[in-house]
């Protein structure tokens, strides 16, 4: 009956092509390229779900690929060895390359002003571990690929498990696979209590301290806006004699205030206010820029103004315009000549949501957003010229993203020789796109390629790249992972791994609080992001709708990452080589 549903004619023997089920035999159980691939998607697909079932807020996330991967590879499910290891190592590619487009443009600025002590904290986490791991592997006899596992799983940072399993290669030889295997097995034990272990630590200081998140939050938010200012906007009245006659660009201090002159009010019509515009005493100008700079305007202008030039009828009207054309990509919008060709005036150029002074001094990037004030036809014409088209914002250009992912296995290809080392340091497949993302995305267009990923682009690239490389390491190390729980050193990892998550947080965690004085929030933040992730991160922000743990997350997450990746590099020469 079956036979005859698989092949409606019968007429061909059991056995036979196209009449039993071998053909579904050999497409689950043999190892080709088709299994493979069936095989990890169903990986990915379970273990995603997996990963969406919250408990009190908080889910395995991406992990449940991995502990899908553990229990399909412990129940005998293999793979073709080299599709695996192609998907590993491109799921890894895709996932750095897109971290690195999406930290770069604020990386370098990071590691500036009140992001340093937060940077250096981190920093402080990251070698504190390094360093538990090295001393484990040195003086309680584990092996050093067992090391390098349950430094990566115990801080919850997949791409520096690719890359210290890449090295492992490399210095090994035909021999790695069982180095390979046996750190994807620690790093799989160590991961679950790394991302308990942060949570605990936060709620462990929260307690001991006696946190009021209320009191937290409020104190984050007012010493935040007290660094950051929003720009505002002042209506002045010309009382100065000194004026009359003179351009706007010719007001004391205007030039390098950051303050612009937006709107100008003479004789009753209203003009925008490019800087050639003659002044008189008794005209009215719209002032916009951070409070302290449009106070000093005011001194040398005059006096606040009862009118607001901002709600006044005439022919001139505002407009946000969004970049989106390559050709104005790197330029100001004082070289596009948009207030000498078009007569109009850049007030506020945001970028991520941030306002930025001097707006007619910054070389724009793909998706700054400017606010423009002119006459309806000359609006008309500066859009043109910036592109503001949102389908071309949301269109993904291909080309640059594959020559940056070349660009970046050549430079993680370069062998860099260190003294102290017995061998050269190669950044490889995990540290060498990280790199060129961080930096092709700060250059922004070189020509005509322009390296910019809309969020949506970069966010399903970046979870489908570490989807890949979880399941595969997940199938590769899940053969023995029972019996390592149960028979071998399981239990003593877990130890070790509790170790390098907790020490180095517990006294980053003191130092922050004791020391320093960071904000409780912020310091949930730094400890997330010194750990890469991202449940972490999901349950700081469920402590407070502040945006702190965000923003210092993001602050550090940079720095951390890179060191997390050539630290590992490191401890594998050092100690595998």
């Amino acid at each position: 009956m079956i036979t005859s549903i698989i092949h409606p004619l019968g007429s061909l023997p059991l056995g036979a092509a196209g009449t039993d089920f071998g053909w579904l035999t050999e497409l689950f159980v043999s190892q080709t390229v088709t299994q493979s691939i069936i095989v990890v998607c169903a990986v990915a697909a379970i273990g995603l779900a997996l990963g969406s079932v919250k408990i009190r807020g908080v889910g395995m996330g991406i992990a449940g690929v991995l502990f899908i991967g553990l229990a399909f590879g412990h129940f005998g499910v293999v793979i073709n060895p080299e599709v695996a290891h192609f998907v590993r190592e491109f799921g890894l590619i895709l996932f750095v390359y897109t971290i690195g487009m999406q930290v770069g443009p604020g990386f370098f600025s990071s590691l500036k002003k009140q992001g340093l002590s937060l940077n250096i904290l981190a920093a402080g986490i990251v070698f504190g571990g390094a360093l538990l791991a090295f001393l484990i592997v040195h003086f309680f006899g584990v092996h050093p690929a067992a090391g390098v596992g349950l430094l990566t799983g115990a801080t919850t940072n997949t791409p520096s498990l690719g890359a210290a399993q890449e090295t492992l290669a490399r210095l090994q030889g035909g021999s790695a696979a069982e180095a390979v295997r046996l750190s994807g097995l620690s790093y799989a034990v160590a991961y679950p209590f790394g991302i308990i272990g942060i949570i605990l630590a936060m709620q462990l200081f929260r307690r001991l301290f006696r946190i009021d998140l209320t009191l937290e939050e409020r104190s984050w938010t007012q010493a935040h806006e007290s660094n950051l200012p929003p720009l505002i906007r002042l209506n002045l009245t010309v009382k100065n004699p000194n004026l009359e006659g003179r351009s706007i660009g010719q007001i004391p201090g205007l030039a390098s205030s950051g303050v612009v002159i937006s709107r100008q009010l003479q004789d009753g019509k209203l003009f925008v206010a490019t800087t050639d515009r003659i002044m008189k005493v008794g005209d009215t100008l719209l002032a916009v820029g951070l409070p302290e700079k449009v106070e000093e305007v005011r001194l040398a202008v005059g006096e606040e103004s009862p009118l607001d030039l901002s709600n006044m009828p005439g022919d001139v009207s505002t407009r946000r315009i969004v970049v989106t054309r390559k050709g104005a990509v790197g330029k100001t919008p004082l070289e596009l000549g948009l207030e000498q060709i078009h007569g109009v005036c850049v007030t506020r150029l945001s970028r991520a949501e941030v306002e930025l002074p001097h707006p007619a001094a910054i070389r724009l990037h793909i998706g700054d957003t400017l606010t423009v004030v002119g006459a309806a036809a000359a609006l008309d014409a500066v859009a043109g010229k910036l592109g503001n088209s949102m389908k071309d914002l949301n269109h993904p250009e291909i080309i640059p993203m594959f020559v940056g992912i070349g660009l970046g296995v050549i430079l993680g290809s370069i062998p860099v020789h260190f003294p102290m080392l017995p061998s050269p340091v190669k950044l490889g497949l995990a540290g060498g796109p990280l790199i060129a993302a961080i930096l092709l995305s700060r250059i922004g267009r070189a020509g005509p390629l322009m390296w910019y990923l809309p969020t949506n682009a970069n966010f399903l690239l970046r979870e489908f790249g570490i989807v890949l490389f979880l399941a595969v390491v997940g199938l590769k190390s899940g053969g023995s992972f029972v019996v390592t729980l149960t028979e071998g050193d399981g239990l003593w990892w877990i130890i070790m791994a509790a170790a390098i998550t907790f020490l180095p947080l517990l006294a980053a965690g003191l130092i922050g609080l004791l020391a320093l004085r960071i904000n409780y929030l912020a310091l949930c933040g730094v400890l997330a992001g010194s750990m890469t992730d991202p449940p972490a991160l999901a349950f700081a922000n469920s402590l407070s709708s502040s945006e702190a743990a965000a923003v210092s997350y993001a602050t550090v997450y940079p720095l951390t990452m890179l060191l997390r990746v050539l630290i590992a590099q490191i401890f594998v020469i050092l100690l595998a080589g």
